[in-house]
């Protein structure tokens, strides 16, 4: 199960900081991502990254203004975003998969309910 959190209303140039908590998957390695989704549009990959951290993968358009990480001790996955745009408004979708390949190219088997993120101009 993923659950994510953290989600809202930002003006231009504001942060938000958005939370992935995953259970059910402590006995097996996984990788994590973020994809977003706007309405009418295909879900696009955010930025990714492996089970210990040592690969990420970011979509050139938050290069630089997003970052994600993750706490195993926790399960979590957390991506800050800075620097917001109106074009970063979307539904944000966690997932994970135990393949890095899969999780950033078409996600995982599992996804969460989905987060809104909303920039004002």
């Amino acid at each position: 199960q993923l659950v994510e959190s953290g989600g809202g209303l930002v003006q231009e140039g504001g942060s938000l900081t958005l939370s992935c908590a995953a259970s059910g998957y402590t006995s097996n390695p996984f990788s994590m991502a973020w994809f977003r989704q706007i309405l009418g549009k295909e879900r696009e990959l955010v930025a990714a990254i492996s089970a210990r951290s040592a690969l990420t993968s970011y979509a050139d358009s938050v290069k630089g203004r997003f970052t994600l990480s993750r706490d195993n001790a926790k399960n979590t996955a957390t991506l800050q975003m800075n620097n917001l745009k109106p074009e970063d408004t979307a539904v944000y979708f966690c997932t994970a998969a135990g393949g890095w390949s899969k999780v950033t190219r078409t996600g995982g088997d599992f996804w969460g309910q989905g987060t809104q993120v909303t920039v004002s101009s």
